[in-house]
């Protein structure tokens, strides 16, 4: 009984904890306020805030100093390459920690110790410990961190903690003013592809948004880039000279000269070949640097990337109703690579294809929505980024907006003919469920989801909550 009890206990302290962290200002509402401000001044504030409250939660500048990280910003492919360059470090023997945003189902999934999301357990003692130390320490009644700082303080707190052998750490937005930019001195650090989104903060140029990423370059510490649009490249450049940063940009892909194995067949999509060739270059730069190994194994190199899991981007779920394509696209860029892909791996086939869509924040879905009629669907669902399950809702912060559900009114308008809109996940799944039993069809469909990881967290809750890669829906 004592130990049911003890269950229950703990369950209950993890439920006040997440609703606890989603009663500190989320992401979302962070932009909406900078947007609403028109001024970079919020965003100037993140650093000193963040040093702040991390001193206060018990660890210095100079303590945060021993911890080895390898920081990566970039507008798309930066989660993946972070999920590839982990997987290299790991499988050459190393404890690592690895910190991502948004997560997709959990909070916890986005502090990840060797490779596995920290357990309830560890996310609540952590939780409560730095909470309290903040709370205490409070000079007025709203001196509390916003939601990404809290959890990037947490982050800080649980690889020193657990004394990794390397913390990845993905940069949230931007990277110059980012909460995470308060390391000082990382290994390395890599840009990864360019291109337009949050502009309101970030800039409304290619230009302005790369002088923002290099804002993670450090003296002394070697970047790496994937190849830029020229207008890119040459921000890039002036920074890291101006920072005394060397610049490297990364080789073909097909350059790789593999030894007993080869990932070429499990990795033949062009963009996630990119991610991959920037991983291989930080993981390489880590290992020598550091001395921890005298040669890199291409096969441990071949065996991470070919085992890397990385769920909701350029992923395929085989389910009883019809094979699920997901991909967080959500620029103008990343659509036209999901397009591609989805193009490439479902070439062929004459199933029936259906788009399961939506947009977060204040994204055209125009601009999205236009080149994805190329694909030429049966039916196109747009869906609030609702589960439609009450307990995962809670989970994941999800609420039925009327903002979100205008915006899909609208986007359905956009796209015409064969459009449903839906209230949430759940909704839309049963009806393709149910048309597919109605017409005795066998044959099961083709359904991408795309325009926004949180759409895709949702689609996940109902169809593999634990991110095991498999459903049984």
């Amino acid at each position: 009984m004592e130990q049911i009890n003890n269950i229950l206990r703990d369950d209950n302290l993890y439920k006040a904890a997440i609703q606890a962290l989603h009663g500190l200002q989320s992401n979302s509402n962070y932009l909406k306020l900078v947007t609403k401000d028109n001024s970079q001044a919020n965003a100037v504030r993140n650093l000193p805030d963040t040093k702040k409250y991390l001193i206060r939660s018990g660890i210095t500048l100079e303590k945060l100093d021993t911890l080895s990280v390898i920081h990566i910003a970039g507008t798309k492919g930066k989660g993946s390459t972070c999920a590839y360059t982990e997987a290299i470090l790991r499988e050459h023997g190393f404890k690592t920690g690895f910190f991502s945003s948004p997560h997709l189902v959990n909070a916890r999934e986005r502090i990840r110790i060797s490779g596995q999301p920290i357990s309830k357990t560890q996310f609540t003692q952590n939780f409560w410990k730095i909470y309290k130390k903040l709370e205490d320490t409070k000079e007025h009644e709203s001196d509390m961190p916003t939601y990404f700082k809290f959890l990037t303080i947490l982050m800080f707190n649980t690889f020193l903690d657990e004394h990794v052998d390397v913390a990845i750490i993905e940069v949230g937005i931007g990277g110059l003013y980012d909460c995470t930019n308060i390391i000082r001195n990382p290994v390395c650090v890599g840009i990864t592809s360019l291109g337009l989104d949050h502009t309101s903060l970030l800039g409304n140029t290619v230009e302005d948004i790369a002088y923002q990423k290099s804002g993670i370059f450090k003296s002394g510490t070697v970047a790496f880039s994937v190849p830029q649009l020229s207008q890119a490249m040459r921000i890039l450049e002036e920074q890291a000279i101006e920072r005394n940063c060397k610049l490297r940009v990364i080789p073909s892909f097909d350059e790789y000269k593999w030894e007993n194995l080869s990932p070429i067949l499990q990795i033949k999509n062009k963009v996630q070949q990119q991610n991959a060739s920037i991983a291989i270059q930080m993981a390489t730069e880590w290992l020598l640097t550091r001395n921890k190994v005298a040669s890199v194994s291409m096969d441990k190199i071949a065996i991470a990337l070919t085992s890397c899991k990385w769920p909701g981007r350029m992923q395929v779920l085989r389910s009883s109703i019809g094979d699920f394509f997901l991909d967080g696209a959500h620029t103008i860029e990343s659509i036209e690579c999901c397009i591609s892909w989805f193009n490439d791996i479902s070439s062929g086939s004459k199933r029936k294809k259906v788009l399961i869509f939506n947009t977060s924040g204040t994204r055209d879905p125009i601009q999205l929505l236009i080149p994805l009629r190329s694909l030429h669907f049966y039916k196109a669902y747009f869906v609030p980024n609702l589960v439609g399950i009450k307990s995962l809702d809670n989970e994941m912060n999800s609420s039925s907006t009327d903002e979100q559900k205008i915006k899909c009114e609208i986007n359905s308008k956009i796209w015409g003919m064969n459009s449903v809109v839906a209230n949430n996940v759940l909704e839309v799944l049963e009806d393709i469920k149910r048309n597919l039993v109605q017409k005795n069809n066998c044959e099961r469909y083709q359904i991408l989801v795309t325009g926004s990881l949180h759409l895709i967290g949702a689609v996940l809750a109902i169809l593999d909550p634990n991110l095991t890669m498999n459903t049984e829906f």
